[in-house]
C-alpha cells in the first residue's frame, strides 16, 4: 500500500481517526495537571486539497467533504465539534482547500501546559513540518523513525499521555510491527492511551493482528472498526486500537458512528464496530 498521506488527506479514514483522536484528547484535558501527545509517523501536518496529489484521487470528498455541512444528530453534532471546528480553522467559510494532519490537528486542540511530540523520519516532510512550527514552544519536531520513538520517547517527563502511532504501511509486515511496537510502548508507558491506526483491505491478516494484540496480555484494548465498502481492491475501511480508552469513550462510539458510517458510506456493505480485545474485570 503506497500511503503517501498527501493522496489520502481527509478521506473517510482520517475522519474517523482524527474524529476519535479529539475525543481522546478532549478527556485528557479533563483534568489540570499537563500532558504531552506523541505523533510516531507525523507527516506534513497540512495538506493542501488544491494539489494535483490530492485532486488525482479526490478522496477528502468523500470524507470530510461529505461530513461538512451533514445532517447530524445533536448529540453527534456535539461530539464532533472539536475535530470539525479544528478543520475550519484553516479553511474560509464554507470552503475547503486544506486539511489538517494529526500533528496540527493536535496542536490546535492542545492547551497552554500541554506539549506535542511530532516524528518524521521522511527528509523532506520533516523539513516542512519543522519549518511549521518553528518557535512554537509546545511541540518538538524530531527527525527519526517513529518505531524507535516507542523506546527512546516513553514514558514522557509529564508522566500523562497519548501516543498516537500511524504508520505509512508502505511495506510489508506493519501489522506485526504495530503489535510489536505496542507491546514495547506499553512496557515503558503503561498508564498511557495508546492510538493505532491501521487499514482494511481485501486479504489483510486482520484476525491475526487482533490475536497478536490480545497476545500481549495488554489488560486495556478497545477496537473500534469503520468499513465504507467492499471489494477486492483499495481500501474497504480503517480501525483504530485504543489501548487505555476513557471510560466515555465507548458510549461516545456508540453516539458517533452510526451517523459516521451512514454519510461516508460507499455502497450497501458499510458498516461499524467496537469491541474489546481485551478488558480489564
Amino acid at each position: 500500500m503506497n500511503y503517501r498521506h498527501i493522496y489520502h488527506a481527509g478521506n473517510f479514514a482520517d475522519v474517523l481517526k482524527h474524529a476519535v483522536l479529539a475525543r481522546l484528547v478532549g478527556y485528557l484535558c479533563q483534568k489540570p495537571k499537563p500532558f504531552r501527545v506523541i505523533d510516531t509517523h507525523a507527516g506534513l501536518g497540512l495538506y493542501d486539497l488544491s494539489a494535483d496529489e490530492a485532486q488525482r484521487t479526490g478522496e477528502w470528498r468523500d470524507g470530510i467533504g461529505r461530513l461538512l455541512g451533514a445532517d447530524l444528530p445533536a448529540e453527534a453534532a456535539a461530539l464532533l465539534a472539536p475535530y470539525l471546528d479544528a478543520v475550519a480553522a484553516f479553511n474560509a467559510p464554507g470552503d475547503m482547500t486544506a486539511y489538517p494532519g494529526s500533528p496540527v490537528l493536535l496542536r490546535q486542540l492542545l492547551r497552554p501546559v500541554d506539549r506535542l511530540s511530532a516524528i518524521e523520519l521522511h527528509p523532506d516532510d520533516h523539513a516542512v513540518l519543522a519549518d511549521r512550527f518553528a518557535g512554537d514552544h509546545q511541540v518538538r519536531v524530531t527527525r527519526l523513525n517513529g518505531w524507535l520513538a516507542l523506546k527512546g520517547h516513553l514514558p514522557p517527563k509529564e508522566r500523562r499521555g497519548l501516543v498516537l502511532v500511524d504508520p505509512p504501511f508502505e511495506e510489508p509486515g506493519e501489522y506485526t510491527r504495530l503489535a510489536d511496537g505496542l507491546a514495547l510502548g506499553h512496557r515503558r508507558f503503561a498508564g498511557g492511551t495508546f492510538c493505532l491506526w491501521y487499514p482494511k483491505k481485501y486479504g489483510a491478516p486482520i484476525t491475526a493482528f487482533h490475536m497478536a494484540l490480545a497476545a500481549t496480555k495488554i489488560p486495556s484494548i478497545l477496537c473500534v472498526e469503520m468499513d465504507v465498502r467492499r471489494g477486492e481492491t483499495g481500501l474497504e475501511g480503517s480501525g483504530l486500537i485504543i489501548v487505555n480508552p476513557p471510560y466515555t469513550l465507548e458510549a461516545e462510539l456508540a453516539v458517533l458512528l452510526p451517523p459516521l458510517t451512514r454519510i461516508l458510506a460507499q455502497d450497501d456493505s458499510a458498516s461499524h464496530a467496537v469491541f474489546w480485545l481485551a478488558r480489564e474485570a
